[in-house]
């Protein structure tokens, strides 16, 4: 029903993904606005949109994505007096605690991650804050994660309408995945690389890699902004050809002002 794939994603991500799935015979159809199903011959017949393109699309099976709510229903929460929100997220803070002393929320539960990665930090935060007396919030770690399509989509931080959101100067750079030996060497050229960075503190915002090894090669930026330093000291550094990772530093060369 959106009128783009992946909406939290900048437009020219969204359009990349779209014509990969494209590629791969897949008919992708946005803004479908008279979602309704009934059986058909062929299988079953689901009314996509009323004003656009073809009404109906036919297939063999019917699979829907509609989002997600945690099972917390079943659990006694109200009878324990733990809150939980209008969608049945358990409520907790920076630490990960609830509203009743002794109790924590880790996972998907909690609804702040929602990803594996993110559930094992909710116990690494809990447990260094109760075994080793740490002070460790959630809001310290840098969002994370990747889209596992072929190729898939690496993505850390804020995306570009994110950052331009926040009223900050802001430097962009972006090169194709064409001009990435390793992905030429593989015949895999699609997509491409995008970094964001602040302008005045030289501090990389974001970044997104959609294309071979986006998911592996995307720590590199990971590691630079949890290390908390600025662009210019990974751009300097030598890395290992070839492999898309080796791009990074190139990219962060040509971080440009944009308008």
């Amino acid at each position: 029903m959106a009128p783009r794939l992946i909406a939290r994603e900048d437009e020219d991500v969204s359009e990349a993904v779209q014509e990969i799935l494209t590629d791969e015979g897949i008919i992708v159809r946005t803004r479908a606005t008279c979602i309704g199903f009934k059986p058909h011959p062929g299988g079953v017949a689901v009314d996509v949109d009323c004003t656009v393109g073809a009404p109906v699309a036919v297939g063999s099976h019917v699979l829907l994505a509609v989002g997600r709510r945690p099972n917390t229903h079943d659990l006694g929460l109200d009878r324990a007096g733990v809150m939980v929100d209008a969608r049945g997220y358990i409520i907790v803070d920076e630490s990960l605690a609830t509203n009743v002393p002794g109790i924590w929320a880790l996972g998907d539960c909690n609804g702040r991650g929602a990803f594996t990665h993110t559930a094992y930090n909710d116990f690494e935060i809990v447990s260094a804050n109760l075994l080793d007396r740490a002070a460790r919030r959630v809001s310290d770690r840098i969002p994370a994660y990747a889209l596992y399509i072929d190729p898939p989509l690496g993505r850390v931080g804020l995306s570009e309408t994110e950052a331009r959101q926040t009223g900050r100067p802001v430097l962009v750079a972006k090169r194709p995945m064409t001009r990435v030996g390793r992905a030429i060497e593989k015949g895999e050229t699609k997509g491409f690389m995008k970094v964001v960075a602040d302008a005045e503190t030289k501090q990389v915002l974001g970044a997104a890699i959609l294309g071979v090894g986006g998911d592996e090669a995307i720590h590199g930026i990971l590691d630079l902004m949890n290390a908390g330093v600025t662009y210019p000291v990974l751009q300097w550094a030598v890395p290992i050809h070839p492999t898309v990772s080796e791009l990074i530093p190139a990219v962060l060369a040509d971080l440009k002002p944009v308008d």
